[in-house]
């Protein structure tokens, strides 16, 4: 397997910068990097991917079996990395690509020198003191209602999920996104992110790290960015003054910014 064909590798930027992976979320696809990337590119090599099923990936590439669990993209990203050969690199995973880094970081911490999390959450599912934000009912409902109705699916929960009411023209680019994802793909991939728990998996985690939550993120309760914080060592977290769950598209400067001091930093 050609992994840059399978993932739709794009390299650019700076030839002799740290090397920047950036990893998009659920139903989007490297595009939507697209306005934080310019300024990523003054300091960094930057590497863009599509997960497989999304945006231009092969899509002969996936299975239900290989990506019924996070694990099957964690393997691609170790295998990119490999396949690429730029040594250690920053990950950054916005929203379910976030845990898909601490794993790829758990299982080949050499491969990585850096982790940025933007927006992560290790579960969604509220359970006991730990406040994700979803009953168990609430994410039951929300994947009856997509595996009824894709498409009505997206139309409704992408501008939610996007936030910032204000500017409605950031919701319509998450729903068109949504909406060129194979439903049956999107169906298993949604399954993959709000049912998993990856709480414990954050202590493992090895390499310097950066918590960066959205002030008022539509999906993600604050006190997740809290305990993501807490439960990795030595972590940082900031507080983008952003709305919604895509900081990148909503507030790219500040994002770039916090991404940028990170990187720089010792």
């Amino acid at each position: 397997m050609d992994v840059r064909k399978r993932n739709r590798v794009s390299v650019t930027g700076r030839k002799d910068g740290p090397v920047v992976v950036l990893a998009h979320g659920f139903g989007c696809d490297q595009n939507l990097w697209r306005l934080v990337v310019p300024e990523l590119e003054k300091h960094f090599r930057v590497v863009l991917f599509d997960h497989v099923g999304a945006g231009g990936s092969d899509v002969s590439a996936w299975s239900p079996e290989r990506y019924s669990t996070l694990d099957g993209y964690v393997q691609d990203v170790i295998e990119l990395c490999q396949e690429l050969g730029l040594g250690p690199v920053t990950f950054v995973g916005h929203s379910v690509s976030s845990m898909i880094g601490v794993l790829a970081v758990v299982q080949e911490p050499g491969l990585f020198d850096k982790l940025v999390l933007l927006t992560p959450s290790p579960s969604y599912i509220d359970d006991g003191d730990y406040r994700g934000g979803f009953s168990e009912q609430d994410i039951d409902e929300l994947l009856d209602s997509l595996d009824s109705n894709y498409l009505g699916w997206s139309a409704t929960v992408a501008p939610v999920i996007m936030g910032n009411p204000d500017r409605p023209e950031l919701g319509e680019e998450l729903t068109n996104s949504f909406c060129r994802m194979d439903p049956e793909i999107a169906r298993v991939f949604a399954r993959v992110t709000f049912l998993s728990d990856n709480r414990a998996d954050l202590s493992k985690v090895s390499v310097p790290t950066l918590v960066a939550e959205s002030a008022r993120d539509t999906l993600v309760p604050r006190e997740v960015g809290a305990f993501v914080h807490r439960q990795i060592p030595g972590s940082e977290l900031v507080t983008l003054d952003s709305t919604g769950h895509c900081p990148q598209l909503s507030a790219p400067q500040e994002t770039a910014e916090a991404i940028i001091a990170f990187v720089q930093g010792s």
